[in-house]
Order: structure tokens, then sequence, then C-alpha cells
């Protein structure tokens, strides 16, 4: 086999490895979804593990990203899709560990009534989810235009987060409140947030990839 069909080959690899790895990340957003819903400690903890399958997969495609531009000394069209996939690996790698740190607070709070007055939560993790598997979507096939939507859905996740902060303040000016479960619910609202930035990020990567022009992508 001549050498641009095998490097092609590695390419098409390198794509399916990143929706592997953007299904693990998926998956383990919804799986959070699921705990706050149900309060599932067990699946929280199984969120926690899992997050080391996630972490594998951004060694593997760092390696195999790595690999092809010592072997094959890509062209610059061709570089610029190896060097943002390791942008994009290193920020679905950070929305598994923001998932992780989430099911890890939930298990902090077993039988907390909590629960039952946060209304928004569900939601942002509900457009979270989408916004992450719309970037990576967007950044396989090369979609600027479905790019363009999940960063206009960004301001749908930041308008929430101060939903969240609302309904939480108003809860801990109440007797009796439960202060350190409104902080670690805060902190879930955050780490979501963040996720959908991490999301905005990839969309960022993949305009750099088609057009060489960076733009500001967050450092998180």
């Amino acid at each position: 086999m001549s050498a641009r069909p095998t490097f092609d080959h590695e390419l098409e690899q390198l794509n399916t490895d990143l929706i592997k790895m953007g299904t693990l990340v998926e998956e383990a957003i919804e799986n959070t979804i699921t705990v706050f819903q149900t309060q599932d400690y067990d699946l929280a903890k199984t969120i926690v593990e899992h997050d080391r399958q996630i972490n594998d997969m951004e060694k593997i495609i760092e390696s195999r990203s790595l690999s092809l531009m010592l072997r094959q000394q890509p062209v610059a069209v061709d570089l610029r899709f190896v060097s943002t996939a390791l942008k994009v690996v290193t920020d679905m790698e950070r929305i598994g560990d923001q998932a992780a740190d989430i099911a890890e607070l939930l298990t902090h709070m077993d039988g907390s009534h909590i629960y039952t007055v946060i209304q928004h939560i569900p939601d942002m993790a509900k457009n979270t989810k989408q916004m992450v598997h719309d970037a990576i979507a967007a950044f396989v096939q090369l979609d600027l235009e479905l790019a363009g939507r999940v960063k206009k859905q960004d301001d749908v996740v930041d308008d929430l987060f101060n939903r969240v902060k609302d309904e939480v303040i108003k809860i801990l000016k109440t007797d009796g409140a439960p202060v350190d479960s409104g902080i670690d619910f805060l902190m879930i609202a955050k780490y979501l947030e963040r996720i959908g930035d991490h999301a905005v990020n990839i969309c960022e990567w993949l305009e750099f990839r088609l057009t060489g022009e960076i733009n500001h992508t967050k450092l998180l």
C-alpha cells in the first residue's frame, strides 16, 4: 500500500477514535442526569470508575496523533487536523473529569431534600450533553453550521446556570437551609457550565482546522 492511502486510513482511524471517546463522554453526562433524577449512588460510583476509560482513550489518541506527525510529516491541512485532534481530546478528557466530579459530589448528598427544589440542573445537563454530542459531530463531519449552533446553545446553558444560582441563593436564605448541599449544587452547575465551554472549544478547534484562524478558547 502506498504512503497516502495508508495515511488516509490512519486519519480515518483517528476520526473513529474521537467518536469512541465522544461516546464515552456523552454516556458519562447521561449517567450523571440519571443519578440526579434517581439518586442511584452505585451508578455515580461507576461514573467515577469509568473515567479511567476516557483517560485511556485520550492516551490512545494522543499516541496515534503524535505517531502520525512524526512518521508521515503531514501537509498543512492534515497537520491542522492532527494537531486539533490533540486539542479536542484534551477538552473531552476534561469533560469526563467534570462528569466524574459531579458524580462524586452527588454521592455525598444522599438523602438531601434539596433535590426536590433545584429545578434547572437536569435541563443544564441535557443541554450540555447535546452540545458535546453536536460539537464532536461537527468536528468529525467538518460542519461549521452545526458548530455555530453549539456556540449559540452555550448562551442557554449560561442562562440556566444563573437560574440555578438564584434557586440556591433563595434556598440558603431559608431557616435550616442545607448549606453544604447548596454549595455542592452550585459546584455541580459550575461543572456543567464548564462542560458547555469545552464543547464550544471543540467547535473553535474545528474552525481552526478548516480556516487556519484561531479564535479565543477558554482555558479550563
